[in-house]
């Protein structure tokens, strides 16, 4: 049997402003590639960028 080299991917989208949000969370949107509304990136589904996107999930829609 092979092994299935795929990984879990979040798909991310940026649905707020950070106009007027505390530097941590800008700095938080940038680190997952987001910088402007209804940008949409895929991240790899890892305890980390879960935190991130707990970080900001204000500002952030997420599909599994």
């Amino acid at each position: 049997m092979a092994k299935k080299d795929e990984t879990k991917t979040l798909k991310v989208t940026q649905t707020g402003s950070p106009i007027r949000r505390e530097k941590h969370q800008r700095a938080t949107l940038i680190g997952m590639g987001l910088n402007k509304r209804h940008k949409t990136v895929e991240l790899a589904d890892t305890p980390a960028n879960r935190g991130m996107i707990r970080k900001v999930a204000h500002m952030v829609s997420v599909e599994g």
